[in-house]
């Protein structure tokens, strides 16, 4: 039994250039020591039970400059002087009659109140961790489709961003299955397990029931069992990592960051050198680590 855990990195439309919805896909053999390994990094850091949201985790904090020697005090007065400041600026705003400001900068303090104990480069030094714990789970593998939203047209399609890659998902995590089980002498079955979202969930078991009845554009529906679960993302951690696997690709396309990549893309789904596992829908000849690795012909099979 293998589990597939879906985030997305990206808002539609928002003003990112990509949207990005990656699959992390694990046995549940492996789930306990996945999850127990990435507890291990997070308790080193006191975010035990935190939610780790990328985006949010590598923002500056304006509070953490204007505090002196913030680096050189404990985790408790860190924390206790950031939110002195965000409180009384909070006040400020409202007294000033600031209201959309003032909601803008509450959502952002509570986004990340979690985080505000670390120092900026421990905040990176935490993701890049993780991201290298990821990159050495040999038996996971990575699904995702990534669109440059310029180069898609929802009209032309005839489905939307969110629909076209989850069926990407669909059909490469079910074509997975189907070929480690034509391998061994078991039949094997998975999961799909999603960040929580009201209006994606109804949107995607819709499209998973369709599927099992229909198959997707590219596969009949054999190997993946039910619709896909929805869950708390701050009480699953391997949900976590599939936004941070998201956040990644994304990051990695639009503004060539390689760090997080080169760890996360090594455990694309792949046939041969060929990485089957994600796609960059984009323009032709874009010449991306993502293309590149994607066009590379499959080994012959009669050789």
């Amino acid at each position: 039994m293998f589990l597939c855990y879906i985030d997305e990195s990206g808002a539609i439309p928002g003003n990112t250039s990509h949207y990005v919805l990656a699959g992390l896909s694990i046995s549940v053999e492996n789930w306990r020591a996945c999850d127990a390994a990435v507890s291990r990094i997070k308790k080193k850091y006191d975010l035990e039970s935190a939610e780790i949201h990328v985006a949010w985790m590598r923002r500056s904090y304006l509070e953490q400059d204007r505090i002196p020697n913030f680096e050189t005090l404990d985790h408790a007065k860190r924390r206790a002087m950031v939110e002195s400041q965000r409180t009384a600026e909070l006040q400020r705003l409202n007294k000033a009659n600031k209201h959309k400001q003032y909601r803008q900068t509450k959502k952002n303090y509570k986004q990340t109140a979690a985080y505000v104990h670390l120092t900026r480069a421990e905040r990176e030094t935490f993701i890049n961790e993780l991201a290298a714990c990821v990159a050495i789970w040999g038996y996971a593998r990575l699904f995702a489709e990534c669109i440059d939203k310029v180069h898609f047209s929802a009209q032309v399609r005839n489905k939307s961003p969110h629909e076209q890659a989850f069926e990407q998902i669909v059909s490469r995590f079910e074509t997975y299955l189907k070929k480690i089980s034509k391998q061994g002498k078991e039949t094997h079955h998975g999961l799909m397990i999603h960040d929580n979202n009201p209006t994606v969930a109804r949107q995607h078991t819709d499209m998973m029931k369709r599927f099992h009845a229909d198959g997707t554009l590219w596969t009949g529906i054999k190997y993946l069992i039910e619709t896909p679960l929805f869950v708390d993302s701050q009480l699953t951690s391997m949900i976590q990592i599939a936004d941070l696997c998201a956040y990644a690709l994304r990051r990695y396309l639009e503004n060539d960051e390689k760090s997080l990549f080169e760890q996360i893309f090594k455990r694309a789904d792949r046939v041969g050198d060929t990485a089957v596992g994600i796609r960059h829908f984009t323009k032709l000849g874009c010449k991306c680590m993502i293309c590149s690795s994607h066009r590379k012909s499959p080994p012959n099979k009669g050789k």
